[in-house]
């Protein structure tokens, strides 16, 4: 199967979609220059949408003007079947809700398994969607965002959903 990509603009700054043409394969939010996240797979070319990352793109649209709080664009999340758990558990968490690494690990069978949450969470391949910006340590405060800036971006999601931290 083909990949398609498409580079848009949001909020955050440049956002790559990625599609195999039945979903939604990876999503990548640019960094700040400097920064040591958010590298654009494709250099942010604009590419070309085909209808996944079109639905996509309205879908991310309406999230950041405030009138969308769930996707309905379909996603392939390809991972160990402890990072597919994880994932699934992210996609429970409603928008303007959190909850901690240690609360996936207890979700997913292993409650000690908070660093091992961490590391799949960092490598969800398509962020905001799958909601891992909504993952705080167990007092509120904020941890790191592997996506965008960092945890600026991570602060610009929370913020946009209404989500308290520390």
């Amino acid at each position: 199967m083909t990949s398609t990509f498409a580079t848009i603009d949001s909020p955050l700054g440049r956002i790559e979609l990625t599609s195999d043409g039945e979903a939604l394969t990876f999503l990548s939010i640019e960094g700040v220059e400097g920064s040591p996240h958010g590298r654009l797979q494709h250099g942010g070319r604009p590419g070309s949408a085909d209808a996944v990352i079109t639905q996509a793109t309205q879908e991310l649209g309406e999230y950041f003007a405030g009138t969308r709080h769930d996707f309905d664009v379909p996603v392939k999340l390809i991972g160990t079947p402890f990072q597919q758990a994880i994932w699934h558990e992210l996609l429970a968490i409603p928008y303007g809700g959190h909850a901690s690494y240690g609360d996936l690990a207890t979700r997913a069978g292993n409650p000690k398994a908070a660093r091992a949450v961490g590391g799949a969470v960092g490598s969800n391949p398509v962020p905001i969607i799958v909601p891992c910006h909504r993952i705080l340590a167990g007092n509120n405060k904020l941890t790191g965002y592997s996506g965008g800036s960092g945890v600026p971006t991570k602060i610009q999601l929370l913020e946009l959903e209404g989500i308290e931290y520390r």
